[in-house]
């Protein structure tokens, strides 16, 4: 069984952002599989009986846009096709995402050790930019670029760099229902209240300054989409509900291993 599988998610007609993030993979030696992105941005979501509206109402104090159902089947469709291949680990990332080191040669470091610590482990962001609510387990050192992988009991935000195991792909992909929040939020849901979520600081892997072309939706940026006049409460109520429950998580997790020291 292959190991690690790359997958880099593009838009059709998006060759520009396709060839930087292939130059930037080359840099590394990185060999990946281009997914087509899913161009959500003229659909029209009352005829989609996948999406959930009300929920999506009550959950985010707003409607959700085409281009974020967009991302989300495009995360379904990666998943999908990570299942279907002989791969055990999928690295998948965004067209705009900018590796600050090897991101394989990282892994290769990081997943036996997971896979020890947690064997029921679901996903890694590896692209977050902020870090909350988490416990160090070890830190790794890969290209002089240093970073700790970290319990994420409160998931961060952002899909540009993520790593699935094949129970995460496959309980994603099997236990998908109704769409009712973006993919990022969704995760931060899902994994908040199942653990078993990842990620490191500082992470090894940002993003270009080059605005997502899968989450736009005709011209209409998510933060100008019609909001509900309970926005602000909606917001705050699963913000601090989340937070709550990955504060209870870290008093709960125990280490399996000792934080080691640093790998080169």
């Amino acid at each position: 069984m292959q190991s690690l599988k790359t997958y880099v998610v593009n838009l059709d007609g998006s060759a520009d952002r396709l060839e930087a993030i292939s130059t930037r993979l080359d840099a590394f030696d990185v060999d990946f599989e281009r997914v087509p992105a899913f161009d959500g941005r003229k659909l029209d979501l009352s005829t989609l009986d996948e999406y959930d509206a009300a929920r999506a109402r009550r959950y985010m104090g707003r409607d959700l846009v085409g281009g974020e159902i967009g991302c989300y089947r495009s995360h379904l469709a990666v998943a999908s096709r990570f299942l279907n291949s002989n791969a055990r680990y999928a690295l998948v990332l965004e067209d705009d995402a900018f590796p600050l080191c090897n991101p394989v040669k990282l892994l290769t470091q990081v997943l036996p050790d997971l896979d020890s610590l947690d064997p029921d482990w679901i996903l890694i962001n590896i692209g977050n930019n902020k870090q909350k609510i988490t416990t160090s387990v070890k830190t790794y050192r890969v290209d002089g670029h240093e970073c700790d992988l970290v319990a994420a009991h409160y998931f961060p935000m952002t899909t540009s760099a993520i790593v699935w195991s094949r129970k995460g792909a496959a309980s994603f992909v099997d236990g998908h229902g109704k769409i009712f929040a973006p993919v990022d939020n969704f995760f931060r849901h899902w994994l908040t209240r199942e653990g078993h979520g990842y990620s490191f600081w500082p992470a090894p892997v940002t993003t270009t300054d080059a605005a997502s072309q899968i989450l736009a939706a005709s011209g209409q940026a998510r933060k100008k989409n019609q909001r509900k006049w309970y926005y602000g409460f909606s917001k705050q109520k699963r913000l601090l509900e989340d937070k709550i429950i990955a504060m209870k998580k870290r008093k709960k997790f125990r280490y399996q291993i000792a934080k080691l020291p640093i790998s080169e």
